[in-house]
């Protein structure tokens, strides 16, 4: 199976072909990927170099004459070095664009502290107006890649990991859908961690949401979930910074009483270097650890 990084050059180099109001902006990062896409278009695949901030400017200028920028590169590198202009240059200026990141949170943990974003969504959070697509498997980055090409004047996220699930689900861009139904709670699972969520619960009596869009929140999904339970209990599996969903789990649910246990990445740094994997089990996202968290939880 292909990774979502390398459907993501695949799919987008045909998007290239078919919407002359698309660009791709790279920073060096995936650059070979896109090599035949630039010999075919070499006015809209534009490599500005290892200059981060330029690469979401730039897309700010493109998007401002009628272009739909297409901002590719890691997760540290697309949303926390180059913040202020995504600030200034995107949200400020109402422009559109997609950000596409792959190395979310600790794909690249052997790069370093430079190369870990789990906090990438928290932060992008903090502005407002954006959708979020977290896919968990190649199929569905290829469909909300697609989706947020042709979603025009807005600004899209896609968060991209090497962590997939086995098998593709249908998405319908923000929306949950119902994986199981249950008595004792509700399990939100975000993209690539739904396997892991789906093995930890196998035997337990919860309703199983899953989330490949997480921006918007579906506050109705989430609701109607909680009014099927016998108990307003949320759990909220992200494969980012701890508690990022929180608030807006909490105001779905704002009119009823209910618990919320947050469960994703530590705000402590984990200070190794490793694999992806070592990460998840050091973060207890592993199925060994989420089971015995949502167990202790839910009684």
């Amino acid at each position: 199976m292909d990774t979502m990084r390398e459907r993501f050059a695949a799919v987008t180099t045909r998007l290239l072909d078919e919407d002359p109001r698309l660009a791709v902006l790279l920073a060096v990062i995936s650059a070979d990927r896109f090599a035949e896409a630039a010999r075919a278009h070499p006015r809209r695949v534009i490599d500005v170099g290892i200059r981060e901030q330029l690469l979401v400017g730039a897309a700010g200028g493109l998007a401002l004459t009628g272009m739909r920028p297409i901002v590719h590169t890691f997760a540290s590198f697309l949303v926390e070095r180059p913040f202020e202009q995504v600030k200034l240059d995107l949200n400020h200026q109402d422009a559109e664009a997609v950000l596409v990141s792959s190395g979310a949170s600790y794909d690249i943990a052997a790069g370093g502290r430079t190369h870990q974003a789990p906090a990438d969504l928290a932060l992008l959070d903090t502005l407002g107006g954006w959708t979020v697509h977290v896919p968990g498997h190649p199929d569905e980055a290829e469909a909300l890649v697609r989706h947020a090409a042709a979603e025009r004047g807005t600004r899209v996220y896609v968060r991209l990991s090497e962590q997939s699930n086995r098998t593709a689900r249908p998405v319908t861009p923000g929306r949950f859908q119902v994986l199981r139904e249950g008595r004792a709670g509700v399990v939100v699972a975000v993209g690539p961690l739904l396997d892991a969520v789906l093995e930890a619960t196998r035997d337990r009596d919860v309703t199983v949401l899953y989330a490949s869009t997480v921006r918007p929140f579906d506050a109705a999904g989430l609701r109607e979930a909680v009014a099927g339970t016998g108990a307003a209990d949320v759990v909220l599996v992200e494969p980012y910074l701890t508690g990022t969903s929180v608030p807006f789990a909490a105001d779905a649910l704002r009119d009823v009483p209910h618990r919320v246990l947050p469960l994703g990445t530590a705000r402590e740094e984990v200070r190794r270097y490793g694999t992806w994997r070592e990460h998840v089990r050091a973060h207890g996202l592993d199925p060994a650890g989420l089971r015995e968290r949502i167990d202790a939880f839910l009684g």
